[in-house]
């Protein structure tokens, strides 16, 4: 099942570049439910601005606040947060683009493992070796590499193992 929504960028939001102009016309997420996604991360300008807008548009499809961690909040239904925002972190290496956190869904701490070893393998700088992320929740079992691009990758787990 594919849900599709797209979400204009607000003034003073995710929408809007460092100076303040226009970036993307809007964003597009997609959740599919049960399959490879886990969640998503996007970097704001703003977060109190982006936070009060997703506060509102979330609201009014079912979702909410489920993590807060300040400058960090996750968005989710049922208790799972699939989409994230957060601040601005400095460009390196004279990159252009923002970086994006991408989660990939691993049915097992094997599958992250596996993940984890063909992304080194493949050149990807490491971020986070596999382990267990308990302020996340419990069984939060992850790894996190930078792709080519510079986005920060994970395959996460979240079963009991």
């Amino acid at each position: 099942m594919r849900v599709r929504m797209a979400l204009q960028g607000a003034q003073g939001s995710c929408g809007r570049d460092r100076a303040g102009g226009a970036s993307l016309g809007s964003l597009w997420a997609t959740t599919i439910v049960g399959g490879m996604l886990d969640h998503l991360s996007i970097q704001c300008v703003d977060v109190a601005a982006s936070a009060s807008f997703y506060d509102s548009v979330l609201a009014s499809i079912g979702g909410g606040r489920i993590m807060d961690f300040g400058e960090v909040i996750g968005y989710g239904r049922n208790d799972a947060p699939e989409f994230w925002i957060g601040p601005l972190t400095p460009l390196t290496s004279g990159a252009t683009n923002r970086e994006v956190h991408v989660a990939f869904s691993a049915a097992g701490r094997a599958e992250v493992g596996a993940f984890f070893e063909a992304a080194v393998a493949a050149g990807a700088e490491v971020l986070h070796e596999p382990r267990l992320w308990p302020e996340y929740h419990p069984n939060y079992y992850g790894a996190f590499v930078r792709d080519p691009d510079g986005n920060n990758v994970e395959a996460v787990s979240h079963g009991i193992e």
